[in-house]
């Protein structure tokens, strides 16, 4: 059985890998991949608000604790919160039950290690081969050496704290009026609270979970409603996270919606011009928008891609010293600040500019001109490497040389589903959907899919 995907172990709750049965085998293997007998073998666990968080929570404490790992427990907690305390903390490991913007029948285990950073692919592979190993474990704990569980009171306040200290201390909101979606995910408490402590008029939307309305109709993907009520009560800005809130989305003062790609920009402007960008450079992945990579060109800022995936994205942050970096979805992640993406910081930090500028988010988004994008998902029927059909490598080749510097093609495997992704950005938006239905028929043609 494959546990881990890009980010962690998902599924439907009571359906492998999210059984609780599977769930305490994996709390076990993660206790003997990661215990050591020199540290404080103390692993941190966080969750959203999916009413399987509970069960959930409690079959992996039971595997960490038979494996004489102790566990610090801190309820609904932001994804960033949960990497923030493992460091502050000093804990060996941080551990996530969520399933990010999935409907609330799913959920899921994201683990980081010690330092914040979710775990290499190695680390995962070992967990992985330890929970399908009919033999494990060989040796169970037994008397004094099994693991206890405590219980953490304050998470939210000190990760409320960490966040307001990642902008200068005058820094308020004061007069500014600020529409919160929180998902009826893990942030319902934490965003609303931390913009009004700085001085902020909040209208706080979607902030009563009830442990099933999670992403219902609501946060970052479902930015409908949230753009009314911006434009409706003339509100400054709109900000969404999804579930676990390690993505943020805005809608500007106008209602229109403020992707990563242009929040990105106007962080690594302030940033150089500050002369806190590492290197002059912007890490985003091979999804954002080339207009954004144009944008940041003119002002003297290189971008280096990743694969699609903020683990991704933060692995090239480390390797080249970046300090800022993410994905068109609204997971940025500041480096200096915290290792993961982080809604609230990046909500805050967003909100720090327009204070400084004393500017509004739709003037700061002036100037940066995203093209059009079309996207299509083709259906096969078996997995091939495309750049060794000739057909379509040729045809790709030829559509690529016809954009040249005025726009790209992208066209990869998904991760996840039998598919193939055909992404054509360009400055027309009829050149970039002909261009992208060319290939996908062709695509569709050669490898035999389904319609």
């Amino acid at each position: 059985m494959k546990l881990f995907g890009t980010d962690g172990i998902r599924g439907k709750v009571n359906k492998l890998p999210m059984t609780p049965e599977n769930v305490l085998r994996v709390g076990m293997a993660i206790a003997s991949v990661l215990r050591n007998d020199h540290g404080r073998n103390m692993v941190l666990i966080g969750k959203d608000t999916r009413l399987s968080g509970y069960m959930i929570e409690s079959a992996l404490t039971s595997g960490l604790c038979s494996k004489g790992v102790n566990v610090t427990l801190v309820g609904p907690l932001p994804t960033p919160g949960i990497a923030f305390l493992t460091r502050a903390l000093r804990l060996d490991a941080g551990i996530v039950i969520s399933a990010s913007h999935n409907h609330f029948e799913d959920n899921g285990i994201k683990i980081f290690s010690s330092a914040g950073h979710k775990l290499s692919d190695e680390l995962e592979r070992e967990i992985e081969e330890r929970v399908n190993d009919k033999n494990f474990p060989r040796r169970r704990n037994t008397g004094d050496k099994i693991g206890r569980a405590f219980r953490l009171d304050d998470a939210t306040g000190r990760y409320i704290e960490y966040v307001k200290s990642t902008v200068p201390r005058g820094m308020d909101l004061d007069g500014l009026k600020i529409v919160v979606d929180a998902a009826n995910g893990s942030a319902y408490k934490v965003t609303p609270v931390l913009l009004r402590e700085l001085g902020a008029e909040v209208i706080s939307l979607n902030d009563k979970p009830d442990g099933i309305n999670i992403n219902e109709n609501c946060g970052s993907l479902h930015l409908k409603s949230l753009s009314q009520v911006v434009r409706e009560t003339g509100a400054d800005i709109g900000i969404a996270h999804d579930g676990d809130a390690d993505r943020t989305l805005f809608i500007d003062d106008k209602g229109d919606i403020i992707d990563g790609d242009r929040i990105m920009a106007i962080c690594a402007v302030e940033f150089k011009k500050e002369k806190k960008l590492n290197g002059d450079t912007v890490v985003a992945t091979v999804m954002s928008n080339f207009g954004f990579e144009k944008f940041l060109k003119n002002k003297g800022i290189s971008l280096i891609r990743a694969n699609v995936g903020d683990r991704y994205v933060v692995e090239e942050m480390r390797k080249g010293g970046f300090n800022l970096g993410g994905e068109q979805s609204g997971h940025i992640v500041f480096a200096d600040y915290n290792s993961t993406g982080d809604g609230p910081i990046t909500a805050l930090q967003t909100l720090s500019i327009m204070r400084k500028k004393g500017r509004k988010l739709s003037d700061l988004c002036r100037g940066i001109e995203l093209y059009p994008q079309v996207l299509l998902n083709v259906a096969i029927s078996e997995r091939k490497d495309i750049n060794k059909i000739p057909a379509i490598k040729n045809a790709i080749d030829k559509v690529s040389a016809k954009l040249s510097n005025t726009g790209r093609i992208l066209v990869r495997p998904s991760g996840t589903e039998p598919k193939i992704r055909v992404m054509v950005e360009a400055e027309d938006s009829v050149i970039a959907m002909t261009s992208a239905q060319e290939i996908a028929s062709l695509i569709q043609k050669k490898l035999g899919a389904q319609a």
